[in-house]
């Protein structure tokens, strides 16, 4: 059984002005994402600036995250590294914190080889009991699972139950979902890609549009699912400008300025990350207008 089918949202972590994790906007932000219909948090991810969480934070946002959600949904979280031991640590941390899957990024900067990332998620995958999607990024990992790799972990390790397609490559996602026969949970990890995903076999898209229009991502996924195909491209592409905002510096600098611009106040982003610059920042709010979003 999925750990959930339609919207999952790449939660921010949210800062205070000492750039201390701010919990109480979390636990705001996690109700208006439960409030509008998103179907499953994804905490500290690459969204949450998890790669400059301290391993203390890190686990203290999942624990916090998985209490105040309070099994309303399901709870995944980011517990990837490029060290084995380090990924196993905070995914067994995320296990006794009551996470309800993992979502486990290929190893950066090392460009392990299929041999290597298959040893690397199956040790692991060892030392849980929880399921495990693999996540594949390979334009910020320098690393990629290929299909057959995906296949073979998918096969031989009860806990891994699927993948977040960052790839971006449409014949990538088809040779995968032919390698695992179906067999396989596929969620979208690009924004714009969201339908030709489902229309692969996907099930849902773990998304980052979804911090700034939940419901819109969380409808547009179950009118697709649901049947109503034609009703989903259009809401698809009437994102794909409002997407194209969103990255047009490198994720999470313009959502968190997306939602400060909607009055969360989420705060600033820590280093090497930095604020967006101010003719990008005019652009976003540009096209989060046109979308139909308010702006404080």
């Amino acid at each position: 059984m999925a750990i959930f089918k339609g919207s999952g949202v790449a939660l921010v972590t949210p800062m205070k002005q000492d750039l201390g994790v701010d919990y109480d906007k979390l636990a705001e932000v996690l109700e208006d994402q439960i409030a509008n219909g998103t179907d499953s948090i994804i905490i500290t991810g690459t969204t949450g600036e998890a790669s400059t969480l301290t391993e203390e934070e890190h686990v203290e946002v999942i624990r916090a995250a998985v209490s105040m959600v309070d099994k309303r949904i399901p709870v995944i979280a980011g517990t990837g590294s490029n060290c084995t031991q380090t990924a196993i640590s905070l995914s067994v941390q995320a296990q006794k914190a009551g996470a309800d899957g993992l979502l486990i990024v290929t190893p950066y900067y090392n460009k392990a080889t299929q041999k290597g990332l298959a040893s690397h998620y199956t040790k692991i995958a060892s030392q849980v009991d929880i399921p495990i999607l693999l996540y594949n990024v390979p334009s910020r990992t320098g690393c990629k699972i290929a299909p057959e790799t995906a296949a073979g972990l998918a096969r031989d390790v009860d806990v891994i139950v699927g993948m977040k397609d960052a790839v971006g490559d449409i014949a990538y996602t088809l040779k995968l979902m032919e390698q695992v026969q179906g067999d396989f949970d596929l969620y979208s990890g690009e924004d714009g890609q969201v339908i030709p995903l489902l229309a692969c076999g996907g099930i849902g898209v773990i998304s980052v549009l979804a911090n700034v229009a939940p419901k819109f991502t969380h409808d547009m996924v179950m009118e697709y699912l649901e049947g109503d195909q034609q009703q989903a491209l259009k809401m698809q592409l009437k994102a794909i400008p409002l997407v194209e905002a969103l990255f047009s510096e490198v994720n999470p600098i313009p959502v968190k300025a997306a939602m400060n611009l909607m009055g969360w106040g989420v705060g600033s982003l820590r280093a090497p990350l930095s604020d967006m610059e101010p003719e990008h920042v005019k652009n976003l709010a540009k096209a989060m207008e046109e979308f139909g979003i308010t702006l404080a």
